[in-house]
């Protein structure tokens, strides 16, 4: 079996920005303290793509909301937050953070 090139996950401006205002919206739910870790929590679990031994093409679903697009668009679930990413030529980009209790019009 062949190794896959391990491809580094870049996070996009875009969603960083929504990582920030997920932030906000668990800080009003659970308190800055919890908020900061479910950060940092998401975060982390991106990292599932930067493993060896992990199909970044088959892991996680295809984000249907993303289909209009030319690349194909991926999503993984944690708790209630959807990480949408994309595999470019040499990174994984994070495109998308949302707690899909959050009002969508708000995510635009």
């Amino acid at each position: 079996m062949d190794k896959r090139i391990i491809k580094p996950v870049y996070w996009t401006t875009r969603a960083t920005k929504d990582l920030e205002k997920t932030t906000k919206f668990y800080i009003k739910l659970y308190g800055a303290k919890k908020a900061g870790e479910i950060a940092t929590e998401l975060r982390k679990y991106t990292e599932i793509l930067e493993q060896e031994d992990v199909d970044t093409t088959k892991i996680g679903s295809i984000d249907e909301s993303f289909l209009h697009l030319k690349h194909t668009y991926r999503k993984l679930t944690k708790e209630h937050c959807k990480i949408t990413y994309r595999e470019g030529k040499s990174r994984i980009y994070i495109v998308r953070v949302f707690d899909t209790r959050q009002n969508p019009n708000k995510n635009k």
